[in-house]
C-alpha cells in the first residue's frame, strides 16, 4: 500500500464523458458510390470486433444501413487539424435540426475538406485515408439503439483487413511498434497524443 495523501473527490455532472479515447475516421459508402468520412470518438476493439458509437442522425449510420462495409481509419496526433476541419460538416443534404442549431453545413467531398488522400480498399467499397497510419477494412455485423439513449447506435463491426504504415511496424511485420505509433486522443474535446512509455504488459510480444 502506497502511503501518501490521496486527492479528495466529489460527485460531478459533466456534460460530456470523453475521458480520453482515440479518434477514428469512419469511411462509409454514399448512394452515388463516393466515400463519406465521419469523425468519431467512441470505439473499442476486442479480437477482430470493433464496437463503435455513432449518432443515428449522421450520414455514417444512414450509409451503414444501406451498405454494411466501412473503413475505420486511425489518425496520428499531427492530423488533428485535418480531423477538426471536418468537425462542422455533415454528409447529409437534409441537415438534422439539432445539427443545424450547432452550425453544421453540408459537405459532400470530405476528402477535400480535410485535405486527405483517397486510396482504394482491397475488399470493401469505401476508400481508405492514405494519411492515417492504421486503416481497417471492416463490415457491420449488428447494431443496437439503446432505449435509454435513443439518439445513438452501438455498432459492432468485424475487421477484414488491417493496413499499417511500414514506419510503425516492428519485427515480423505483423506487430505495431508502440514506440513508433501514437493515436490521436480526444480528451474532453481537446486533442492529445500519447506521452512517453511507462512500461508494458506481461503479455506484450514486443
Amino acid at each position: 500500500m502506497i502511503n501518501k495523501q490521496l486527492p479528495k473527490s466529489k460527485i460531478i455532472h459533466p456534460k460530456i464523458l470523453y475521458y480520453g479515447t482515440p479518434v477514428i475516421l469512419m469511411n462509409t459508402l454514399n448512394e452515388d458510390g463516393s466515400t463519406n468520412i465521419s469523425p468519431l470518438s467512441s470505439s473499442w476493439a476486442l479480437g477482430d470486433s470493433l464496437i463503435i458509437g455513432i449518432s443515428i442522425e449522421g450520414k455514417a449510420f444512414e450509409n451503414l444501413q444501406k451498405c454494411s462495409e466501412c473503413v475505420i481509419n486511425i489518425p496520428h496526433p499531427e492530423l488533428w487539424k485535418n480531423v477538426e476541419a471536418l468537425a462542422p460538416y455533415t454528409g447529409k443534404k437534409d441537415i438534422p435540426a439539432e445539427k443545424k442549431e450547432l452550425g453544421f453545413t453540408f459537405e459532400k467531398d470530405k476528402f477535400q475538406a480535410g485535405q486527405f488522400t483517397s486510396i482504394p480498399s482491397v475488399s470493401v467499397q469505401p476508400s481508405r485515408i492514405a494519411e492515417c497510419p492504421i486503416q481497417i477494412e471492416a463490415e457491420m455485423k449488428h447494431f443496437r439503439i439503446p432505449e435509454e439513449t435513443p439518439f445513438f447506435a452501438i455498432v459492432e463491426t468485424r475487421a477484414i483487413h488491417v493496413h499499417a504504415h511500414e514506419n510503425i511496424m516492428k519485427g515480423d511485420g505483423n506487430h505495431i511498434d508502440p514506440k513508433s505509433w501514437s493515436p490521436l486522443i480526444y480528451n474532453f474535446r481537446h486533442y492529445f497524443g500519447l506521452s512517453e512509455e511507462k512500461g508494458k504488459s506481461y503479455r506484450s510480444e514486443t
